[in-house]
This record gives structure tokens, C-alpha cells and sequence, in this order.
């Protein structure tokens, strides 16, 4: 056994055996703490300051593109990082193991933000795009992975570990708009993207120091595909690239259809999903029960996301045509409001894991909240009602933040169960596949929250709010009304 190796199974064996350097945890948890709180600090800081470097004028430092299709690129964008979530997930199991896909997929990342730094015009920005949602899909698939890997079964630690890793995760989002909206406000867009590649080279450096003390099963490649079928992969791969590239240069596939494309793109791959689960001979009937139980989840969860992700499309134009963000003669960066939402989730996670932990068995069942989450996602978007068609920049920044309040309630409603009843629903061989839907449903409505920005007026923003809220609230309470057949669906599952 090489040094690498000694040193992967000791730190295995460290978490097995009571290393509690890490506050209790640990000490490899550190490291993905590291690198996820730097990636998740970049992601969010680019993409706090994103829509408006888009549809600024050049004259502003912008690229002066429509706001429209604008908004549509933010979406398909956001839609495509769950889809390379997808794809990660894959090269993990079949090729390259975890902790490798995470680390490549960081310099990926990297590489992004330089580009949209360094990179003028649209073709920076296009460059910048495409790494950083191949590099942040491959991350974001594999990092929470590795975090498993740091713990045995049976280890009483483990929930507290991912909860330090959460809290990580919401760190990043929470500072990266800060510091990228300072300094796109004061000095220009490009310093604020070249902080985002600093934020994550610093993260990769502390995890390159780290990674060799990270369990040998972090690298462990749970289906290796075999070599006879590397080539066949490999052709599918690049005829792929090339059909797609062909239909950017025949115009079939443009700026202004990109949200479309990538809707009608996951739409297919869930029903296709889907169709091939069900179908299967290898799942019991209580198990293809449960798959259709998923059904109504999976639709109120695109539901929820479509309206969640305007954080990053509405709310965004919103923040900077309507909202009042002069502090005592200061006028606060645009993108400052997107680290709103991320103090909230770190205050009250821990409220609603312990109010679910402290009601057990009377906690309510997954439609019922998923239900509530789509609800109160409606519920916020009705908050806008009364500010709308103010005069500009006349939305009191309190009335955001508590807008975002409920938008925080509605997720830790909705978000964190979702992945639990997935699991919990998901057949024994097609167990990844379930996740890979639950995805899904993320990336669908992401892309639709593109598409669906196209549709606000910021001169006439009450049917916007009103319609989409009251349809949000209308899929929470069809949900609600048939949680006994769901549940009956369900099968035993909560």
C-alpha cells in the first residue's frame, strides 16, 4: 500500500474511531467544507451580478443584451447545473469515483470565472457559462458524496456533520454576493467575477492540500463501465457535442429559445425517466407504486422551483428598478439582496430539523409539506402585490427582506425533505435514478423561472405576482387535497 493509500485509510478509520478535530467532526470534513463553501461563494457571487452585467448597457459595463432573453440565458443556465448534476453523478459511478470528479470538476469551475473575468464580449460570457455549470453540476453531484464516505454507517455524528456542511454551503452564498456586488458597484463586473475565481482557487488550493487524507472509498468507483464499451461512450459523447454544436451554428438553438431548448430538454429526460422505472420488471408493485406516488411530488416541486428561482431573474430587475436600497445615502449593490435568503436558511435549518425531530411520528407526511411549500411559495409572490406599479425604486428594503423570509419558509418547507423522501420512495435498483429525477424537477423549474421572467413588466406587475402566486398556491392545495392517495401510494413511506 502507497503513502496515499495509508493515508486514505486512516482517515477513514480517523472518522470511524473518534476524530473530533474538525468542531466533533472529522478532520477531512474540513476540506470539503472548504472547497463547497468557496464554490457555493462563487457561484453565488457570479451569479448575484450576472443578469444585470448581461442586460446593462455596454456603456455601463454590460453586454447590452434584451433583458428578455436575458433572463432566459440566467434560467436555461441554472436548468443546465442540475443536468451536469446528472452527468457527474455518472462519471462518479462508472469512471473517475467521487472525490476525482469533485476535484477536476473545481478547476472547472475555476477556469469558468476566469473566463467571464478575462474574456470580453459575449463569447466570455458564453465560455464562462458553460464551465462553470459543467464544473458546478460535477460538484455539486459529488461533494455530498464524499462527506458520506467520512463516516461509518453507524456513526451517531454523521447528521451533524452534513448539517456543518449545510451550514458551509450557506456561508458561501451568504458572503459571495456581498463581496462580488461591492465590487462590481464600485469598480466594474469583471473584479466582481475575478473575485469569484479567486474565492474558488482558494478552495481548491485547501483542498488539493487535503484530499490525500480523504477515505480510499471516496475514489472508489461503485460500477465501473467496461472497456469494451469505453469506445461506444466516448463516440455518443463527442457526436453529441457536434450535433449540438451544428444547432448553434444553424441557428436552431439561440439565445432567445435557450430556456425553451432546455425545458423541453429535462421535460423529456423526466418523462423518459420516469417511463423507464415504471415500465421495469426488476421493481416489486409496491415499489412502482411509490414511483407514481413521486409523480405529484415531482410536479409541485417544478411548481415550487419556478417561483423560488426568480431570486436570481425578477428579483434580480426587481432590485434594481423597484427596490429602495439607499442606506443613509449609500445605495446598496443590487446583488446584496441574494445573501439575504442564505442568513435566513442558517438561522431557522436548525429550528425546522428541530421542531420535526421534536414532533416525530405527528410531523406531517411529505405531500402535506411539500403542499405547504408550494402554498407559501405563492403566498410570497402575493406579498409583491401591494408595492407594485410604485413609482421607481420605491420598495422599502424591509419589505424584501421579509418577502424572502417567506420565500426561506417555504423552502426549508419543501427542499430539505425532498431529497429524504426521494431516497425513501426510490426502488432498490434504481435507487440514483430517483435522485437523478429529483434533479430534475430542479433544473425543470429553474429553466422555467428563465422562460417565465420573460413574461414580468415592471410597469405592470400585478398580473405577473397575482397569476403565478395563486398558481403556485392552487398546485399546494390539489396536493393537499389528495395527500391520502398519495400516501396510500406511498406504501408505508412518509
Amino acid at each position: 500500500m502507497d503513502h496515499a493509500a495509508r493515508r486514505g485509510t486512516d482517515a477513514g478509520s480517523a472518522g470511524r474511531d473518534g476524530d473530533t478535530r474538525f468542531f466533533g467532526q472529522p478532520w477531512a470534513l474540513a476540506h470539503v467544507f472548504g472547497v463547497e463553501m468557496w464554490e457555493r461563494f462563487s457561484f453565488y457571487g457570479m451569479q448575484g451580478i450576472l443578469l444585470i452585467y448581461m442586460y446593462y448597457s455596454v456603456a455601463d459595463g454590460g453586454l447590452g443584451i434584451d433583458e428578455t432573453v436575458a433572463t432566459g440565458i440566467v434560467g436555461a443556465y441554472g436548468g443546465t447545473v442540475y443536468l451536469c448534476a446528472i452527468l457527474g453523478a455518472w462519471l462518479a459511478d462508472r469512471v473517475l469515483g467521487s472525490e476525482r470528479v469533485l476535484f477536476f470538476s473545481a478547476i472547472v469551475i475555476m477556469c469558468g470565472h476566469i473566463a467571464l473575468a478575462l474574456l470580453p464580449s459575449v463569447w466570455g460570457l458564453g465560455v464562462g457559462l458553460v464551465l462553470v455549470a459543467v464544473g458546478s453540476g460535477g460538484l455539486k453531484a459529488n461533494a455530498t458524496a464524499v462527506v458520506g464516505t467520512l463516516y461509518a454507517r453507524d456513526d451517531d455524528r454523521r447528521d451533524a456533520g452534513f448539517s456543518l456542511f449545510y451550514l458551509g454551503i450557506n456561508l458561501g452564498a451568504f458572503l459571495g454576493p456581498l463581496i462580488t456586488g461591492l465590487l462590481q458597484s464600485s469598480i466594474g463586473f469583471h473584479w466582481g467575477f475575478g473575485a469569484a475565481a479567486v474565492g474558488m482557487a482558494l478552495g481548491l488550493v485547501q483542498y488539493s492540500i487535503g484530499r490525500r487524507g480523504l477515505p480510499d472509498s471516496s475514489r472508489t468507483v461503485a460500477n465501473p463501465l467496461p472497456r469494451t464499451r469505453v469506445g461506444l461512450v466516448a463516440g455518443i459523447a463527442v457526436a453529441g457535442l457536434v450535433a449540438l454544436l451544428a444547432l448553434v451554428l444553424l441557428g436552431v438553438i439561440r439565445a432567445d429559445n435557450l430556456a425553451a431548448v432546455v425545458i423541453i430538454v429535462v421535460a423529456a429526460a423526466a418523462i423518459a425517466y420516469f417511463v423507464v422505472i415504471i415500465a421495469s420488471r426488476n421493481i416489486s408493485a409496491d415499489e412502482r407504486s411509490r414511483v407514481i406516488a413521486f409523480i405529484p411530488l415531482f410536479i409541485v416541486n417544478v411548481g415550487f422551483w419556478s417561483l423560488y428561482q426568480q431570486q436570481f431573474t425578477v428579483l434580480t430587475i426587481y432590485s434594481d428598478q423597484r427596490l429602495d436600497r439607499e442606506i443613509l445615502g449609500w445605495e446598496m449593490p443590487v446583488s446584496w439582496v441574494n445573501s439575504i435568503n442564505p442568513i435566513f436558511v442558517i438561522v431557522l435549518s436548525g429550528v425546522f430539523a428541530a421542531i420535526w425531530t421534536r414532533m416525530g411520528r405527528r410531523q406531517p407526511p411529505a405531500p402535506v409539506k411539500f403542499a405547504l411549500g408550494a402554498i407559501i411559495m405563492g403566498g410570497a409572490f402575493l406579498l409583491f402585490l401591494p408595492f407594485a406599479n410604485g413609482p421607481e425604486n420605491s420598495t422599502p428594503l424591509l419589505a424584501i427582506v421579509g418577502i424572502l423570509l417567506v420565500f426561506t419558509i417555504a423552502e426549508l418547507f419543501i427542499s430539505p425533505p425532498g431529497l429524504s423522501v426521494t431516497t425513501k420512495l426510490a426502488p432498490e435498483r434504481f435507487h440514483t435514478q430517483m435522485v437523478a429525477l429529483y434533479f430534475l424537477s430542479v433544473s425543470l423549474g429553474t429553466s422555467l423561472a428563465g422562460w417565465l421572467a420573460g413574461f414580468y413588466d415592471p410597469h405592470d406587475e400585478v398580473p405577473y405576482f397575482l397569476v403565478l402566486g395563486l398558481i403556485a398556491a392552487a398546485l399546494g392545495a390539489a396536493l393537499w387535497l389528495g395527500a391520502k392517495p398519495v400516501l396510500a401510494l406511498m406504501r408505508g413511506v412518509r
